[in-house]
């Protein structure tokens, strides 16, 4: 009886492989049709604020991000968030470049994680144009050469790139936006094995990252400091015995070996990058406030406590503070803080206004959509 149970049971039929290819090619046709019907509705969304001079005129950032958090809402499957949000971030990538391409500064050179930050969040359709210096990106910003520029902020490992923090303190920029990136650090080099390594060159954060690593596995090679992990890359490229640290995009621009794969000491290495551009933005929904504040040093004690009470008197959660000199004069300080909430929109903007009166000095350097993550 068993023997007959098993013989009636229906065979499942496999799909007909022309069908299937037909039904794709169908699909396909009607996704190509939606993004041109999405360009177009673009090109009328800049005809509606009248004759435009390029792209940085109608690029609204905190309506960006809403569409992308609608798009992971929607998102059921099979294709993993960050793969549908790469996909939509370059389809508005491409429709927002028909009249001309933004122009994005950032640290480089070419095969940086800067550039690869600049990528993840503006698409492959802008102008990425490489600069020697944090100073320099700023620089072009400033003068309007760079529509907006892309500059890292703090490390999960190492800490803060000071050198951006000091340049708030003398520029008139806004932050405009932020972008975590997992920082994925591999070996790279020309050579056939580890043996024939006598130099490995890199960021010194990027050594930092790999410190163990490098220390069980290459004991005898001489760490080198570069000004960037391309700038290790190129000498890799052109040194016998030279290897580097870096990430794929250095492997592909300088034509290296990939000869072990993630070297970093903690699988969770992150670094966290900021916008900067010439404008405050409005609010997205999920917004952060970053502000920079000073207060006289002869205040007596508790005078940083006293100066932060608004934040607790009004709710607003501080995520982030970091001291800095001031450059004014000896042992003056400046505080940058990031906060919850977007500077405009109570109770942000009621704490704000507190920590005005209490501060020598009292900046709102941006208030940008937090960065997406999936």
């Amino acid at each position: 009886m068993g023997k007959e149970q098993k013989d009636k049971t229906p065979v499942q039929e496999l799909p007909d492989l022309t069908d299937v290819r037909a039904q794709i090619d169908d699909v396909d046709e009607q996704i190509q049709e939606l993004i041109s019907q999405r360009a177009r509705l673009a090109q009328q969304v800049g005809l509606t604020k009248g004759k435009l001079l390029s792209a940085v005129d109608y690029y609204r950032p905190e309506r960006e991000v809403e569409v992308l958090r609608k798009v992971l809402a929607r998102n059921k499957g099979p294709l993993r968030d960050e793969e549908v949000l790469r996909l939509f971030r370059e389809i508005m990538s491409a429709c927002l470049a028909q009249q001309e391409p933004l122009k994005v500064g950032f640290l480089g050179p070419e095969g940086t994680f800067t550039q690869t930050a600049v990528l993840k969040h503006f698409g492959h359709s802008v102008r990425a144009i490489p600069f020697a210096t944090i100073d320099e990106v700023f620089r072009e910003v400033e003068s309007g050469a760079a529509d907006f520029g892309v500059v890292p902020i703090e490390n999960s490992t190492e800490g803060s790139v000071n050198h951006t923090l000091d340049m708030f303190l003398m520029s008139p920029l806004k932050i405009g936006g932020e972008i975590e990136l997992q920082i994925e650090q591999h070996l790279l080099g020309t050579m056939d094995g580890l043996q024939d390594i006598e130099r490995v060159c890199a960021h010194q954060q990027s050594l930092a990252q790999c410190r163990g690593w490098l220390r069980e596995y290459l004991p005898h090679a001489e760490q080198i400091g570069m000004s960037s992990n391309a700038a290790g890359a190129r000498r890799a490229r052109d040194e016998k015995g030279t290897a580097a640290i870096g990430g794929e995009a250095a492997a592909e621009v300088y034509g290296l070996r990939t000869l072990v794969s993630n070297i970093e000491d903690r699988s969770d290495n992150a670094t966290r990058f900021l916008v900067i551009g010439r404008e405050l933005l409005s609010a997205s929904g999920d917004d952060k406030t970053t502000i920079l504040l000073s207060t006289s040093h002869t205040g007596g004690a508790g005078v940083l406590h006293s100066l932060l009470q608004p934040l607790a008197k009004h709710g607003v959660s501080m995520t982030r503070i970091e001291s800095r000199p001031s450059r004014r004069q000896n042992w003056d300080y400046v505080f940058f803080i990031d906060l919850e909430g977007h500077a405009q929109e109570s109770p942000v903007a009621e704490a704000l206004a507190e920590l005005a009166d209490g501060s020598s000095l009292f900046r709102v350097l941006g208030a940008y959509p937090k960065a997406i993550s999936a």
